[in-house]
């Protein structure tokens, strides 16, 4: 039974986000959405998670822990698995806690974790990419992120780091055929001037970004390098629309100045803590685990948008049990 004495508790910097947000605009496309709800809650997620996975590595590189990262997940190609600790592969099942009630509870006292649900998607259980002694590893991570103008306004004004982000629509960041979408066209309607960070793939499927300074109600274009444009990245919140066209989609797109599913969303996490939980084998976790239907409360979420399997947080197993058994399993394999 797991105890909060269990739990392992990390530090959170902001290379963590950094290196998040990198991965979350170039897997966008490519990521399979089984929660819905908007393309910039579904990146910070993505990034949120990332994020705990570094800090994974971080905490086992510290510990003298040998890990594999080969099969960790291209951003172009579905989730494999995130690193091998001892032979045995790790999936690493983290839940990002935004309420500052909730976090509040946490810090003052962690034991509330363990009232917490492992969860698992469903889909994701029946899968064969996993043996029976493969492992899922659950971790939370506390921290703020900003959802509107006036929440991104503080986050400035207390010199935080943002990062303004517009996510492209499908037709653009993941057309049907493989074409380019021709020499782009950019404008913004209102002063001041903004940096525009333009993101997508080549006709080889590379990743490249391009940047444009774009005075307002001046026309700018961006070469025909890009066959996919998964987002736009604003240094800045815009004053007015920003408008970017593509003369092989015969599309304009225009983006409102607004904090919104259509305008533009602050991708940045004001991380506090990681706690790593506990881990339990996929087998023992398909034995105990109870199905959960879609709109289920739990501790993390007031109502869950999928079908999961869960079980409570306080059955998992330590940390220091996984660690332990990787180290003589590095001491039986090293010649």
């Amino acid at each position: 039974m797991l105890s909060p004495a269990d739990f392992v508790n990390l530090p959170y910097t902001s290379d963590l986000s950094e290196g998040g947000i990198a991965y979350a605009t170039r897997s966008l496309p490519h990521t399979y959405d089984r929660m819905g709800g908007s393309k910039i809650a579904r990146m910070r997620r993505i990034a949120a998670g990332i994020a705990v996975e570094l800090a994974l590595r971080r905490f086992l590189d510290r510990k003298g822990v040998s890990f594999d990262t080969l099969g960790a997940t291209p951003f172009t190609e579905p989730d494999r698995y995130d690193v091998s600790i001892g032979g045995r592969r790790v999936d690493v099942k983290s839940f990002l806690l935004t309420s500052r009630g909730k976090i509040r509870s946490v810090l003052q006292s962690p034991s509330r974790l363990l009232e917490a649900a492992a969860l698992v998607p469903s889909d994701q259980i029946g899968t064969e990419r996993f043996k029976p002694n493969d492992v899922y590893l659950f971790a939370f991570l506390l921290g703020l992120v900003t959802r509107n103008r006036e929440s991104l306004a503080k986050a400035q004004a207390a010199g935080q780091p943002v990062y303004l982000i517009h996510p492209m629509p499908r037709a653009w960041a993941s057309p049907q055929g493989w074409h380019p979408l021709g020499e782009l066209a950019l404008k913004s309607e209102r002063p001041p001037a903004i940096s525009l960070e333009l993101g997508g793939q080549d006709g080889e499927r590379r990743f490249i970004t391009r940047e444009v300074r774009l005075p307002h109600l001046t026309r700018r274009t961006c070469g025909g390098d890009f066959y996919t444009l998964v987002y736009l990245h604003s240094d800045k919140l815009p004053e007015g629309r920003v408008g970017v066209h593509s003369p092989a989609l015969s599309e304009t797109h225009l983006i409102p100045p607004l904090v919104s599913e259509e305008g533009w969303g602050n991708l940045w996490v004001y991380g506090m803590k990681i706690f790593l939980a506990g881990y339990i084998t996929k087998g023992e976790f398909r034995q105990k685990a109870r199905r959960l239907p879609p709109g289920s409360a739990t501790f993390q979420y007031r109502h869950t948008r999928t079908e999961n399997f869960a079980l409570p947080v306080r059955e998992l197993h330590p940390l220091s049990a996984l660690l332990d058994a990787a180290r003589r399993w590095q001491e039986r394999n090293t010649l």
